[in-house]
């Protein structure tokens, strides 16, 4: 019987492993509690009404169908027994492994202030993202109806909490919606007056970002109407209908999460070093400290080994992760020791609504248009499936050229709603 490695889900770097060992001799079992790989750079594009769902999702097991040793099934990991190599799922249902791969990735942080998740929704799922973009459409539909000016007023003003490449690209998306695509189609409010706040609360949006770009950003975002607070107290309380910051007391109808992740409680049962956020420390190599047949990737893993702080939790850094813990398995797998991981960063971008982003490329810094444009090109070939990619560049091409968005549909109205 063949060696058995499990993969604890399938996002980027979870994903990455499973296509890096389709041709090993091995027996893969590639866990998910969802079917599909999402696609997370574009998810705040399905909130703000841009692209459907799934333009940005792909059944994961038709992207893994010619792997002949690879097995996909839909399971919840309740916790990992190291001790016994044993996996504990939901149904009280249990699975052996040889080998371990744990991308399990991570959740909303709300630093203390879990009572502001319901107030203050996130964006990590096809649902956060269904449930903000019906938020959104609805304030504007509420505000149409209100008959108070005050509270037309606080329903169309929309709070972004951080100031990172998600808070930046949906204070753009939000700007946009209000001001080209609605702004003809009410009767009773103006959408492009509606008032959007993008709240930093630390000394900068776009910290990973050199200078230049964090001012053409800014501009961008100014452009676009948008407010950027930085560098002050943060939000200090989110209640029903407000938002206090920086000593301020603000009545807003839509208030998002965009300030900060935590980690995969996975990373707890491993008995294995962790850091404030719950990420495990892993040795260079990627495994788990003590634990050599088990590697943790992505958002759930601290690297710390290059240049002392530790990889962001983006992208490109789990693919690399995935692709190098698989490598890492096959040595072991042929008694060869493991190697240390390197990653090799290509670039880091963000978008600000239309024709506008910033990319930075090392020594080559785009922005504007430019920037837009390679943003546009980078994302379309990264999607998974040649059907994403068609659908997302004929959307792409339709809202460029006419300013519209056509996913603008509310469902779930049995839902409240701020």
């Amino acid at each position: 019987m063949p060696p058995h490695v499990v993969i604890i889900g399938a996002g980027f770097g979870g994903l990455e492993a499973a296509r890096a060992l389709g041709r090993a001799p091995l027996r893969v079992t590639l866990l998910d509690r969802n079917n599909h790989h999402l696609f997370q750079p574009l998810l705040y594009q399905v909130a703000t009404a841009s692209l459907s769902p799934a333009d940005i999702a792909s059944p994961i097991r038709r992207v893994v169908s010619r792997q002949l040793n690879t097995q996909v099934l839909l399971a919840d990991v309740k916790a990992i027994d190291a001790a016994h190599q044993v996996l504990l799922l939901d149904e009280d249902d249990e699975m052996a492994y040889d080998y371990l791969i744990v991308a399990a990735g991570a959740s909303h942080a709300y630093f203390g202030h879990p009572e502001w998740a319901v107030l203050a929704p996130g964006l990590k799922t096809l649902e956060d993202a269904l449930a903000i973009r019906r938020q959104v459409l609805l304030a504007f539909e509420k505000a149409e109806r209100a008959h108070d000016e005050a509270e037309r007023k606080r329903l169309l003003t929309f709070v972004i909490v951080g100031g990172g490449p998600t808070g930046v690209e949906l204070a753009g998306a939000l700007a946009e919606i209000a001001h080209y695509s609605l702004s003809d189609e009410f009767r009773t409010i103006e959408p492009e007056h509606s008032r959007i706040v993008l709240i930093e609360r630390g000394p900068t949006i776009l910290p990973t970002f050199p200078e230049p770009l964090r001012r053409a950003a800014r501009k961008s975002l100014e452009r676009l109407d948008v407010e950027v607070h930085e560098g002050g107290t943060g939000v200090t309380a989110i209640e029903p209908g407000l938002v206090k910051f920086d000593n301020h007391t603000l009545a807003a109808g839509t208030v998002l999460w965009a300030a900060g992740v935590a980690a995969s409680p996975l990373g707890a049962s491993l008995g294995a070093p962790l850091d404030r956020a719950g990420r495990v420390i892993v040795n260079p190599d990627l495994s788990v400290p003590g634990l050599q047949e088990i590697f943790v990737i992505g958002d759930l893993a601290v690297f710390s080994y290059q240049g002392g702080t530790p990889l962001p939790g983006v992208a490109p850094v789990a693919q690399q992760q995935g692709r190098h813990a698989a490598r890492n398995v096959e040595r072991l797998i042929r008694s060869l020791p493991t190697r240390p991981f390197h990653y090799v960063n290509y670039g880091n971008m963000a978008t600000i609504g239309r024709g506008s982003a910033v990319a930075d490329f090392g020594r080559v810094h785009l922005s504007g248009f430019i920037g837009w444009l390679a943003w546009l090109f980078i994302h379309i070939m990264k999607l998974v499936g040649f059907r994403n990619r068609v659908a997302v560049f004929f959307e792409w091409g339709w809202a460029y050229l006419t300013y519209q968005r056509s996913v603008r549909l509310i469902t779930g109205l049995g839902t409240k709603e701020g």
